[in-house]
């Protein structure tokens, strides 16, 4: 006969259920697995749970308590994958605060994530839309926009990200509304490029369509999956990466049909002409604003987005000079403006009490070669394997470069990724 748990047994039961649910909150705003681990065994230690360890993938947390001669295993899923850059921060914060007093109580522990996952959006859908508009306008500056492109641009990006958001909160599949956003921020792109035909702005502004749907890159995915590979987790990196390749794949088979449809090519537009140092500055301060607009999308507080920004700007713009310049390897300048990126929220982060994660993650967004993957895909529907492996291989090797920098750059400052223990 099964006997019941003593008091100790359902003690532990309270509190390593406790622990799950800082794990299940953290996994879903869209933080890698290695710092859902940290977050849960920080908590563990304060509700007096001896040992705690877990295995974290994509969508699901197994893990174990020990307390005396009793342990309890629990399995938790997540099925909502998203980025919530505030509640992200709540969750550090809470951590930290319960890691400083040592020893807190269940009922402590639990009211305050009832507070954080109750809290809702900083932004309404409207504005969300407005920072994916501003954000990819930078972007497309940075590809070599006109004024026609970036308007443009912002115009699908606001569209498609607003349409996003309102089918993901209701619950919708989120290949299939990346698929929806991804077309109709292109279709959008279209619409206003004939608009200025026919009240007579003249020229050919199509080729600047792919700029709309960068807001739909997957970069937080991308370079956590990355991170987790670092950490040599490669259940839960090998899942992110999968998951973000399925993402970026339905946004850019969307813009392709889109574009055979309607007769789009994914040629870079013609860059304004301007003198070398008005372009840098203009360079900087589209970097910074880019930067600004995917941290706010994330749902980032104003303190984090500007952070982000700030440190972005000119690791940013220097890449851009060392490979239009210099002639350095696109995935060189990469590594190099990643690291530096990773060393500065090193230092800053800390100062401003602001999670890490928050910080380098939006910031090295811009960096991540959406352009490129998404003319690899085009080529590729079209049956043009040269110039699809050319973009692609190019791509991939920038992403990869991102991951080396901040990879490096978490080594050099952080003890728990320079040694094994």
């Amino acid at each position: 006969m099964p006997t019941e748990p003593d008091d100790d047994e359902l003690e532990l039961i309270r509190r390593s259920g406790v622990v799950l649910r800082v794990g299940r909150l953290s996994l879903s705003s869209g933080t890698g697995s290695y710092r859902v681990k940290a977050s849960m065994q920080r908590v563990a230690r304060a509700l007096g749970i001896e040992r705690h360890e877990a295995h974290v993938t994509l969508t699901e947390i197994t893990t174990t308590s020990h307390r005396g001669r009793s342990f309890r295993t629990e399995v938790t899923e997540v099925r909502t994958i998203g980025v919530n850059t505030d509640r992200l921060a709540e969750l550090e914060w809470l951590a930290q605060d319960v890691d400083r007093r040592g020893q807190v109580t269940v009922e402590l522990v639990d009211a305050e994530l009832d507070r954080i996952a109750a809290k809702p959006p900083l932004y309404s859908t409207a504005v969300n839309a407005l920072w994916a508009a501003l954000a990819c306008a930078a972007f497309a500056f940075l590809n070599g926009a006109g004024p026609v492109e970036i308007l443009g641009a912002a115009l699908g990006a606001g569209l498609g990200q607003g349409l996003r958001r309102m089918l993901l909160h209701r619950g919708y599949n989120q290949f299939g509304v990346t698929m929806l956003a991804g077309a109709a921020s292109s279709l959008a792109y279209l619409g206003f490029v004939q608009l200025l035909g026919v009240v007579g702005v003249g020229g050919r502004h199509e080729a600047g369509y792919v700029a709309a749907a960068l807001f739909l890159v997957p970069g937080f995915p991308l370079v956590t999956g990355a991170l987790d590979l670092a950490k040599l987790d490669f259940s839960a990196g090998v899942a992110r990466l999968t998951y973000a390749l399925m993402i970026f794949a339905s946004a850019a088979f969307a813009v392709w049909g889109v574009s055979v449809i309607v007769g789009l090519t994914p040629d870079p537009p013609a860059a304004p002409a301007l003198d070398p140092v008005t372009l840098e500055l203009l360079r900087l301060a589209a970097s910074f604003l880019g930067v600004l607009g995917f941290a706010l999308m994330f749902n980032g507080s104003g303190r984090m987005a500007l952070v982000a920004a700030a440190i972005a700007a000119v690791p940013n713009t220097l890449r851009i000079m060392a490979v239009n310049l210099a002639d350095w390897p696109p995935q060189a300048a990469a590594t190099v403006a990643a690291c530096a990126v990773g060393l500065l929220a090193a230092w800053v982060a800390p100062r401003l009490n602001v999670p890490r994660i928050t910080v380098y993650v939006p910031a090295v967004t811009i960096m991540v070669p959406g352009v490129p993957a998404y003319r690899a895909v085009y080529y590729l529907a079209q049956g043009e394997t040269t110039q699809a492996l050319g973009y692609g291989v190019t791509a991939v090797l920038i992403v990869v470069a991102l991951a080396i920098g901040l990879a490096i750059a978490r080594m050099l400052t952080d003890r728990e990724w320079g040694f094994e223990h």
